[in-house]
């Protein structure tokens, strides 16, 4: 049916090669050597390694050797245990650049490694063997419905095979359509099996075949066309040692063609006709293959990129954490004020002392101490087991199922004893950051937002000893007002806003690291008071921060105090008319942040 078999039972013994070399001077070519060159043998045993995975058999030997035995590109010997393989597949690479053994190098040479997969294919499927005796025309036409048969089964195993086999078909059939053993209408037939037959089990697309599928039910009738395909569809099922029905197949094949032949003119110009649509349907092919594989680079080129920005992206936060570490550490230890590179600023001091906290302020901060300790209360959570044995309260419905279920001679599934177990929920910190402006505008913030700071501290430091607050005002260098320490401030830091600039971003970075605002597991809560009149530099570099501490679950509130104040983006814009409401507001908002933590 075809130039080559891809299946091949040797007619002869090794002891029968020895007795054929006395007939080298018989004018034909010389025999190929049985023993793979050198330099191929590496090739071969790492293709052997490969054939396990593809074939799933561990008894199977690979030669590699420049030309065949069968003159086919590969072959199969199922008698032999042995797939033979032609290293000119390979060019233009030479065997020490191959490397099979490695996953992903047969991307180097597809063309070979699909012919590789269809033998594979071979050993793992094509395991029955034709009987003594049987017809050659039968067991030739049996063999031509396995070549789709055994693709077919290869891909229900292994289905990310399919563009090697693809490949396969282009580099395999292509030859044995060119130069036929058979005449006529059984030439028509048997690319019809080998390019519809592949197009049948999933290998090629119906628009991919079209040219193939119109030249054949011309020449060989719709009748004959359908009766063959029925053919080759019910060899498909066919089991892979069940040699007695794909001779059957085999013979209800030659008798289709025996019946329709002689009533079907033959073109003249059979063979071209048949390669020129053999030819459209593998161009046809390879341009779907190369723009699924353009396709498949542009997404590992876009996955690529995208791993690379993000790779950059986390070089990019390791790098702002370290930054963020360094400001912090510089502004809280140390007693002064400092610029963004770390180094003492002490001529922008804004800290113009300190007083004793007000009767007002002492109680402000007891009562929302109380009302922490209030919103941190988590009640206790109880879970209930059963179980059909004690300790638990009996539960007297299930013991008579389990009585009942007892007599009736099943197994037991009730339980009747219920225990519940307490646990108490942690009560989860508090940290509080306050960050605020001491530029020239916020003059009226300074006396509230002093005694904010302390009452929220000391409120803190009262209600959990885990609770941390701390306090920045920032201009464009930062000072810490309070720190954070598990201990409270005993008097209030006084300051006065006659800065220019803004450093909001590195003071977020200072309160973050210092308070762990992005980590869960306490209620946070970030406080900044300003009007927000920044340049544009200024302002991106603070939602920036703004929005990494809301990804993280950080409640960020921005209180205002004049009307004309501009709106961080990602903040909770609270305006307050009165300035002295300012500690009033961050205490309800410290509670409402602690009451949210889970």
């Amino acid at each position: 049916m075809s130039a080559h078999h891809h299946v091949q039972y040797p007619a002869t013994t090794p002891d029968d090669e020895a007795d054929l070399a006395r007939w080298d001077d018989d004018g034909a070519p010389p025999a190929q050597p049985r023993s793979s060159p050198d330099v191929w043998l590496r090739v071969g045993a790492e293709l052997g390694d490969r054939l396990v995975a593809l074939s799933g058999r561990q008894d199977l030997l690979v030669t590699c050797r420049p030309g065949t035995r069968s003159g086919a590109p590969a072959a199969f010997y199922p008698t032999l245990g042995e797939v033979e393989f032609d290293a000119g597949l390979f060019a233009p690479l030479q065997a020490h650049e191959i490397h099979p053994r490695i996953v992903g190098d047969e991307e180097r040479y597809p063309a070979a490694w699909g012919v590789f997969v269809h033998e594979a294919a071979h050993a793992a499927h094509s395991v029955w063997t034709p009987p003594a005796g049987a017809d050659p025309r039968v067991v030739e036409a049996a063999f031509l419905l396995e070549e789709s048969r055994a693709e077919g089964a290869h891909l229900t195993r292994r289905p990310t095979d399919r563009t090697y086999l693809r490949t396969s078909a282009r580099t395999l059939v292509m030859p044995d359509i060119a130069h036929p053993t058979l005449p006529g209408i059984e030439h028509a037939a048997s690319v019809a099996a080998l390019i519809l037959g592949r197009r049948d089990v999933g290998i090629l697309d119906a628009g991919e075949t079209r040219a193939v599928a119109d030249l054949c039910e011309k020449v060989l009738g719709a009748d004959l066309l359908t009766t063959l395909t029925h053919i080759w569809t019910a060899a498909h099922q066919c089991a892979d040692h069940d040699a007695t029905t794909m001779l059957a197949h085999g013979q209800e094949w030659c008798n289709a063609l025996d019946i329709a032949a002689p009533a079907l003119p033959v073109p003249e110009n059979l063979v071209d006709l048949l390669s020129g649509a053999v030819g459209v349907v593998m161009d046809s092919t390879a341009a779907t293959d190369a723009a699924d594989f353009a396709e498949q680079a542009a997404a590992n080129n876009a996955m690529a990129a995208q791993s690379k920005v993000q790779a950059q992206d986390r070089a990019q936060r390791a790098s702002q954490r370290r930054q963020a570490a360094a400001t912090a550490k510089s502004v809280f230890n140390a007693r002064g004020t400092v610029s963004p590179d770390g180094t003492p600023a002490p001529r922008s001091n804004p800290v113009t002392g300190t007083r004793r906290p007000t009767a007002a302020e002492q109680s402000a901060a007891s009562r929302l101490s109380r009302a922490l300790r209030a919103a941190a209360y988590r009640e206790r959570t109880e879970e209930q087991t059963t179980s059909p044995t004690p300790p638990g309260r009996l539960n007297m419905r299930a013991a008579l199922a389990r009585d009942a279920q007892r007599a009736a001679g099943s197994v037991p599934t009730a339980e009747p004893f219920t225990h519940t177990r307490r646990r108490n929920s942690p009560t989860p910190p508090l940290r509080v950051g306050i960050a605020v402006d001491v530029s020239g505008s916020m003059r009226a913030a300074c006396a509230p937002v002093a005694s904010a700071a302390w009452i929220v501290a000391r409120a803190a430091a009262l209600t959990d000893p885990d609770s941390r607050t701390a306090t920045i005002a920032y201009d464009r260098h930062l000072t810490a007002l309070t720190r954070p320490t598990h201990r409270a401030p005993e008097r209030v830091s006084t300051f006065k806003a006659n800065g220019g600039s803004h450093n909001l971003g590195d003071a977020i970075d200072a309160l973050d690291h210092g308070l762990e605002l992005s980590r869960p597991g306490a209620g946070r809560l970030l406080v900044i008071v300003t009007d927000a009149r920044y340049n544009s530099d200024e302002t991106a570099q603070a939602v920036t921060r703004v929005k990494q501490l809301t990804t993280a679950g950080c409640a960020v509130l921005q209180l205002t105090l004049t009307a004309n104040s501009q709106h961080l983006p990602g903040t909770t814009l609270l305006h307050l008319p009165r300035p002295s409401s300012a500690p009033v507001a961050i205490a309800a908002a410290a509670t409402e942040a602690i009451r949210r933590t889970r």
